[in-house]
């Protein structure tokens, strides 16, 4: 799951959201040497109390609505200081993973408190736990939980800094003028905002009273925005966990077992790998054999000459076959029969295998634990949650332990989880010292994160020129959930609407999420999961990129059936206005139904999510000399040549931010289509690296990309981080159909084909690279 920079949505149903305007808001002045404010929220009215069938609950209801309302209690703990300097610092308490939300934070502040955006600093707060239920980043909500209580605590700001200007300059306060940091009186005197901070402080919490600007005379937000890191990033000087110099952290790796979750017995040869040049230390801790030395080259080198006596793990002999056997035994029966009387069906049953969620940055985190207290650094999307797991795993109490959120090299979900900082700890301990481990590409895959493989069965009736019912029945590998989501579904039970309860944390999660958003008459999605053996996670987007896929072949194959054109079908059943404006612009923008030639197509798809509404219009080219083309050291096939989104996202905050979060959507959606997997083997996850885990590379990318932001009247964000994925998958395969003339029913496509060599899994890392400089341009 990711969050993104400039979100937005329909205006929800509930009228305390709906109408952001004039309307004021109350806050606080805090206590301080310099002015430091903060937001107060009302809490939300509860869900109604029956919702009925038509429309789906994520209609009236959804994650983002779930994850907004509990982190709305603890709004108020979250303020904006306004320094001596001019400038004003926010402590976001959520992650940065390269979705740009420290960028739209500041456009946000810098909006409402009249001051330049690169005079407001963001950075990410470290754990804190009196935030309970605010401070988990996933879901695509951050800016839509983020939004009001920001814009109010900077409209307070502004207030006081300009009572504190109407006695400073001896003036009217309503007819002051605030501009780029300076207040200004009808006489030409003025103020700067840094000449205020001390002024405007005050020595004891107040509870004020503050108009929010109104859309109308926005001057940063919506306008397009450079990202406030862009230039570290493209310059090498930007710091993630690995970057941080702790005294005396030292690099450290794992070896891991060959087979999934194994776990060591002993290790034959300690002594000998202890004196091997630069090695500190060697211990056993219980996901393997940890190295502590002065390079992660020397850790390399020590990692593959252990010997180690290893137990079995919890997938023994097992493969994707037998696994998929499995979920298809435990997939919820359809309830309409196969053949209904007089009415005709499209019956499908699709296979989605196993993922990995592994980003750019691999799992890693600095540790350093001593007999009172730890601190740790870490990439972590729920920190809070981290904290007490890293607590418990060393036997502190969580008030002992400092987490430190760092900025990470990206997530898909990955950094929902504290894995490596756990471990990180736990090592810290055993050795005594200070750590810093790093996660090596062949244990991410093979031993980490994985999004789970599922199966989605599909059964729709229709009847003179009607669909009457359309069935689904989504059957998945268990998703773990422990990383936050389900505290919020515990603590939100009583607001959510009725239906939901008795569901498990995944049932829910996922009918807060599903919407199909056509007339198909009685519509019924469920999950089931099973298999609880695996180390899953909520890779982007969570279900529905698997779900939305299903759903939109099954769609081409009824427009199929009908006799109708899937752009013309689409429109004709689709409930959802915002949705079909953003098909008919993908189709207009992408020339829906140009003649193409044999061997390729185009794929259509819509999604309805977060808030929003995405299509996706695609071409592909499946002929031969495409598929079977060669590039070095890659994975070729079918190859996207075109692709145009259109994404509304109701108010966005940065539309430059947005259109970067449709292209990477879109990437994702072609590689879960056609190219990126898994392969289980006897207990193995045969991937062990990017190199032959093959996402979408530049040879596979399209030659011609367009994305389209939809205007849009409200004045609410919505989530976007995730809402290009689902579509895309779904064009994707929807085009791959038509060109081929055959329905795909296990993706990737490719996932057939092992185009590889495997590593071995004994040792577990190759060899390190020694040529490095040979392979840069």
């Amino acid at each position: 799951m990711t969050d993104a920079p400039a979100q937005g949505g329909r205006t929800p149903g509930r009228g305390e959201r709906a109408r952001m305007g004039r309307r004021a808001f109350m806050g606080y002045v805090l206590a301080g040497a310099t002015l430091a404010v903060a937001a107060e929220l009302p809490l939300s009215t509860p869900a109604h109390a029956a919702v009925p069938s038509v429309p789906q609950i994520p209609e009236l209801y959804d994650l983002e609505d779930m994850q907004t309302d509990a982190a709305r209690p603890t709004s108020a703990l979250i303020k904006i200081v306004v320094h001596e300097d001019g400038t004003a610092s926010f402590e976001l308490p959520r992650m940065e993973v390269g979705q740009g939300i420290t960028t739209s934070m500041a456009m946000i502040i810098a909006e409402e408190l009249d001051l330049p955006v690169d005079k407001v600093r963001v950075t990410l707060a470290p754990a804190r736990p009196e935030l309970l239920l605010n401070q988990l980043t996933g879901g695509s909500n951050t800016t839509v939980s983020m939004f009001t209580p920001v814009r109010v605590a900077a409209a307070i700001a502004r207030k006081a800094l300009l009572e504190a200007a109407a006695i400073e300059l001896g003036s009217v306060f309503g007819l002051l003028k605030s501009k780029a940091g300076v207040i200004s009186a009808p006489d030409g005197s003025s103020v700067s905002y840094g000449e205020l901070a001390v002024k405007a402080a005050s020595s004891t919490v107040k509870v004020v009273e503050a108009d929010l600007k109104p859309s109308s005379e926005f001057s940063v937000i919506g306008k397009p925005h450079g990202r406030d890191d862009a230039r570290l990033a493209v310059t090498g000087q930007k710091k993630y966990a690995m970057d941080l110099q702790v005294p005396d952290a030292l690099p450290t790796m794992v070896c891991r077992p060959p087979t999934l979750n194994g776990s060591p017995r002993s290790v034959r040869n300690r002594a000998e790998v202890r004196s091997m040049p630069g090695v500190t230390d060697v211990v056993l801790v219980d996901t393997g054999i940890a190295v502590r030395a002065k390079t992660f080259g020397q850790c390399i080198d020590a990692v593959r000459a252990l010997d180690v006596d290893w137990a079995g793990g919890s997938v023994e002999g097992e493969s994707d076959e037998t696994v998929l056997d499995r979920l298809r035994k435990a997939q919820i029966p359809l309830a309409v029969p196969k053949i209904p009387v007089l009415a005709k069906t499209v019956e499908a049953d699709f296979a989605f295998m196993f993922r990995s969620s592994a980003a750019l940055e691999p799992n890693c985190a600095i540790a350093e634990v001593r007999s009172d207290r730890a601190t740790v650094w870490a990439g972590l999307k729920s920190p809070i949650v981290a904290q007490g797991d890293i607590a418990k795993a060393i036997g502190l109490p969580q008030t002992a332990v400092t987490v430190n959120v760092v900025t990470g090299g990206g997530s898909f979900g990955h950094k929902l989880f504290a894995d490596a900082a756990i471990e990180a700890a736990k090592i810290s301990k055993a050795m005594g010292k200070p750590v810093k481990l790093m996660w090596h590409r062949a244990d991410e895959p093979r031993q980490g994160r994985v999004h789970p493989m599922a199966t989605s069965r599909i059964r729709a009736t229709y009847l003179a020129g009607q669909v009457l019912t359309f069935e689904q029945r989504h059957t998945s590998v268990v998703t773990d959930f422990s990383h936050g989501l389900g505290e919020m579904i515990t603590a939100t039970a009583e607001s959510l609407p009725s239906g939901l309860g008795g569901l498990t944390f995944a049932e829910t999660i996922f009918t807060l999420t599903q919407e199909l958003p056509y007339n198909f008459g009685v519509v019924t999605q469920l999950l089931n999961e099973t298999d609880g053996r695996f180390n899953t996670g909520s890779m982007r987007n969570i279900y529905s990129p698997d779900v939305a896929c299903a759903n939109e072949l099954v769609v081409d194959q009824l427009a199929r059936k009908m006799g109708k054109d899937p752009l013309e079908f689409r429109l004709a059943f689709l409930k959802n206005e915002r949705v079909k404006a953003a098909l008919k612009k993908v189709a207009e923008v992408g020339g829906w139904g140009r003649s193409m030639p044999a061997g390729t197509a185009q794929g259509i798809a819509i999604h309805s999510e977060y808030k929003g509404a995405t299509a996706v219009l695609v071409e592909i080219d499946c002929r031969p000399e495409t598929v079977n083309r060669k590039v070095p050291n890659g994975v070729t096939g079918p190859r996207v040549t075109k692709a145009v989104i259109a994404v509304d996202a109701g108010l966005v905050i940065n539309p430059k931010g947005l259109q970067a979060q449709m292209m990477g959507g879109v990437s994702d959606g072609i590689a879960l289509a056609l190219t990126s997997s898994l392969h289980l083997r006897d207990g193995h996850f045969l991937e062990a690296s990017w190199y032959n885990y093959f996402y979408t590379r530049q040879w596979n990318a399209p030659l011609d990309f367009e994305c389209v932001v939809m205007p849009s009247e409200s004045e609410q964000p919505g989530g976007a981080g995730e809402a290009g994925v689902a579509a895309s998958v779904a064009a994707v395969a929807c085009a791959y159909a038509r060109a081929t003339g055959t329905v795909p029913t296990r993706f990737p496509v490719n996932h057939g084909t092992v185009s590889f060599e495997v590593k071995p899994f004994v040792p577990p890392v190759p060899e390190s690279p020694s040529d490095g400089l040979s392979h840069t341009f």
